[in-house]
């Protein structure tokens, strides 16, 4: 530990943290009538958000709203509220709200309604603004672009305000990336008056699922989920070496699943998590490093993702759980790696853990975590097959049998609760010595993982959409916050029943409140983000961009990657991560796509859009800007560019995995064959993981000679990526002369795909050369397969022509013509398994192990004992 780090046990910098909680809550804590209003607009903008999320406009046939005009009342909401919290400087008329403060706040209201307000004008006149559309359209642009300054910050502002001046002087700009511009009146009604801009794709996720989630969270928030989860993550994994740091990853993972934003995370958790890691022996940098490559890496698991799983169900043009499948195995083994990451740390600090009274041996644990599983199993087949099988008994009547059925599990629990002590809140300044036993702990916050239940079971078995299963569940959450002090008052036999319902719903009341504050920065970073997309439509500056990559890359694809993957960390530096996810995925994804294509490189949409929001999302603890950083050192009272620093060498581990799954398409669970090759793969995964966190951290068994560092880098390369060596080996495919493209085809069984290379003249005029794949349907001919695939070839001397192109196709996106030929089939090779290589890693890993425990002290020893 250096002298400039304060040690542990020194007190938090109060104020900074007041500072940050402030600017995460709302900026303004305002008084009097003020107040008032800060507290009833909100909670009417909650009470909407449900509404329309309901059932209930079609079955009373009232208050129905169209997507647009759904979009149009959130941002007026998203708005005012902007206006209203959040002072003009940072700092001063905290406590009120200026008279011009209230008047920007209500024209801003009334710009973004004005959607709502003039529909059925606007649609008499598409295209033709009239003069009053554009002035309210510029006013409108301009007050957007201020409440994201006062509500987020100069970041996201300026992104979009270069985007706007970009837009407008196109002529000017250099040759590179001129276009012919537009106007300021095209430019207005481009972003204001329609779809296409502001009020677009990502401001409808945000209207329709984004709030739902983000009341989800505060409701659990209010309830104490958020402490239930920081306390049983302590209870379980306290008593090892670095316990508390471990405990404060996995609850910070718990807390970032179901949070929009990682500083919002950073600042609840981390208020807990931060001075307990400083207590037991963490540097106050190392701790806000840990909280933030833990909180950044809540925002990459589902099934939220900072609300980019929602983004790419609309983009990539997948279903909501393909998203959350694709994401899920490269999160977790980045959070197993975090946690080995804090254990190698603890060890070379050499930490003790803390000890538990009775601490059971280790038959004991070890038969604990098998009852654990065998019940978490025993109650997940019940839960599936048994309602399953209920749902097909029943039918329509299972939900008359299912609900009171779930109302009596949730009654059961909170009577199960309350045979054990409440919960108390950990205090940051009382000594780090005891720890709460594991049992007791667990079973009093049970019942909260209901609503969880309900959300995954609408999700996967009802197949409900994302929106209305966050309201059914949302709707539980709400009875859970009302009834759960009553219930316990009455089992318990201790305080008035009717007291603890009136604070239920003063808790709701609140939950609600804190949802719409919590929302104003989301929806207004959506609608600002909706600026850069409608300027890549406009301008077309997606094209410059891959033009401009593939220049500076010089067409090396590794390199391509490596840029993009630079961009986007800058690009997101600043910006909240839907906000994130919107400019990044627009800006950069095709770039992959088009380079990947030209190069051979068929990546599937779904690894490109998380590629670049890896990278996107990295730059929440990257300096100088690092926002995640700086919420961490406000609490550890550390430098906030050395903790960004040190959180970023933590997250190299989860630089790593974008480029591994863009080579290695199965990490992302796509082209598995069953479920033996499923757990090669993730068995292969974690493993490749861990032993990169060792190279990394320069420690696994003892500390590592620089040779042995390299030789584990060596084999975490392979076992994420078998294929690059055998390919040298036994190559995968072959290029076959395109005019054997229809013998080919009547090899492929239907269904599969084939990968053909073309060639041609682009729009641009340039000859270009791309692969692109083609996933073939059963028919009578392989000249009808193709046409179905949207090509139709005919042979012209020792080539395949082009003569047609179906719109819509592939083909046609890939950019692909009239007049192309068809250069080369792809044929794939019978080959060996590619995971032979692992034999050749594991046993040079087995060497280095062996070398390491033969050099480790006793004391190294006992870390894993």
């Amino acid at each position: 530990m250096t002298n400039s780090e304060p040690r542990a046990g020194d007190t938090i910098d109060s104020k900074r943290v007041a500072e940050v909680l402030q600017t995460e809550t709302g900026g303004r804590a305002a008084t009097g009538t003020a107040a008032k209003i800060l507290f009833v607009v909100p909670l009417i903008w909650s009470l909407f958000q449900l509404w329309i999320a309901s059932p209930l406009p079609y079955i009373v046939e009232f208050g129905v709203f169209n997507s647009t005009e759904a979009r149009s009342i959130h941002l007026a909401f998203a708005a005012f509220l902007a206006f209203a919290a959040y002072p003009m400087i940072r700092g001063r008329n905290v406590d009120h709200v200026p008279v011009y403060d209230w008047i920007l706040a209500l024209a801003a209201a009334f710009a973004a309604s004005y959607l709502y307000l003039f529909y059925d004008q606007l649609a008499t006149r598409p295209g033709s603004p009239i003069t009053q559309d554009l002035i309210i359209a510029l006013g409108g642009l301009v007050l957007l672009l201020e409440a994201t300054r006062r509500a987020l910050g100069l970041p996201l502002t300026v992104v979009a305000g270069v985007f706007l001046i970009y837009a407008l002087a196109g002529p000017y700009m250099p040759d590179v990336i001129s276009h012919k511009g537009a106007s300021l009146s095209k430019l207005s009604s481009h972003m204001w008056l329609g779809t296409e801009g502001v009020f677009g794709v990502a401001l409808g996720v945000s209207t329709s699922f984004v709030f739902l989630f983000v009341l989800f969270g505060a409701l659990l928030e209010r309830a104490g989920a958020g402490n239930y989860f920081i306390q049983v993550a302590y209870a379980m994994l306290g008593h090892m070496r670095g316990g508390p740091a471990k405990a404060a990853v996995v609850s910070s993972g718990l807390s970032g699943v179901i949070s929009g934003s990682s500083i919002a995370n950073v600042v609840t958790t981390g208020t807990f998590t931060i001075p307990l890691m400083k207590r037991v022996g963490f540097p106050a940098t190392k701790a806000g490093a840990v909280e933030v490559a833990a909180s950044t890496n809540g925002q990459l698991t589902p099934p939220i993702m900072g609300a980019a799983a929602f983004l790419m169900v609309e983009y990539v043009g997948i279903s909501y759980l393909e998203v959350i499948k694709h994401a899920i195995l490269p999160a977790l083994i980045s959070y197993v790696a975090l946690i080995y990451i804090v254990h190698l740390e603890a060890c070379k600090l050499k930490m003790k853990g803390i000890e538990r009274p009775n601490r059971p041996t280790l038959a004991q644990r070890m038969l604990n975590w098998v009852v654990i599983l065998i019940g978490l199993s025993a109650i997940t087949f019940i839960v599936y097959y048994g309602i399953g099988w209920l749902k097909v008994v029943l039918g329509e009547a299972a939900v008359w049998v299912l609900g009171p059925l779930l109302l009596f599990v949730y009654i059961g629990l909170v009577w199960y609760s309350t045979r054990f002590p409440e919960l108390a809140k950990d205090d940051p300044e009382s000594s780090m010595d005891t720890l709460p036993e594991v049992g007791p702990t667990v079973k009093t916050g049970l019942y909260f993982l209901l609503p969880v239940v309900v959300l995954v079971w609408c999700l996967t078995v009802e197949r409900f959409s994302p929106q209305l299963s966050a309201f059914w569940a949302t709707v539980f959450m709400i009875f859970i916050v009302i009834t759960q002090q009553p219930l316990k008052a009455f089992f318990r036999e201790k305080g008035n029943f009717l007291t603890e319902t009136k604070t239920g719903f003063v808790d709701l009341t609140h939950s609600l409140v804190t949802g719409g504050r919590n929302m104003v920065g989301i929806g207004v970073a959506t609608a600002t983000a909706g600026i850069v997309v409608g300027t890549v439509t406009l301008t077309g500056i997606g094209l410059v961009m891959t033009q401009f990559v593939e220049f500076i890359s010089g067409g090396n694809l590794l390199l391509m990657l490596v840029f993009t993957a630079l961009i986007s960390l800058i690009l997101g530096m600043g910006l909240p991560t839907t906000a994130n996810y919107i400019v990044v995925s627009t800006l950069m994804a095709p770039v992959i796509v088009t380079l990947g294509a030209q190069n051979g490189l068929l990546v599937p949409l779904i690894a490109v859009h998380l590629f670049v929001f890896y990278f996107g999302i990295l730059a929440d603890d990257t300096p100088p800007v690092g926002l995640a950083a700086y919420a961490a050192a406000a609490i550890s009272g550390a430098d906030p560019i050395r903790t960004g620093v040190q959180g970023f060498t933590y997250d190299i581990r989860t630089a790593i995995l974008p480029f591994m799954f863009i080579f290695n398409t199965q990490l992302l669970l796509i082209g598995l064959t069953g479920w033996v090759d499923l757990l090669v793969t993730i068995a292969s995964a974690v493993t490749a993981m861990l032993v990169f966190s060792a190279a990394t951290q320069g420690y696994w068994f003892t500390k590592s000679y620089k040779w042995e560092s390299a030789l584990l880098l060596l084999i975490t390369f392979t076992l994420f990526r078998p294929g690059y060596w055998w390919d040298m080996v036994y190559p995968a495919t072959q290029d076959k002369p395109g005019t054997e493209v229809i013998e080919h085809i009547e090899n492929v069984p239907a269904g599969e795909s084939i990968v053909v290379q073309a060639s041609g003249m682009s729009l641009s005029g340039d000859e270009v050369s791309t692969y692109l794949s083609l996933e073939l349907p059963a028919a009578e001919s392989p000249e009808a397969r193709l046409a179905s695939a949207g090509l139709e070839l005919s042979r012209q001397d020792d080539a395949m022509v082009v003569d047609f192109v179906g719109y819509g196709s592939q083909a046609e996106n890939a950019g692909v013509s009239f007049g192309w030929t068809i250069d080369a089939v792809q044929v794939e090779n019978e080959r060996p398994p590619k995971e032979l290589m692992f034999i050749p890693a594991l046993i040079l890993l087995g060497l280095v192990a062996f070398g390491q425990l033969r050099r480790r002290t006793p004391e190294e020893a006992s870390a894993y004992g």
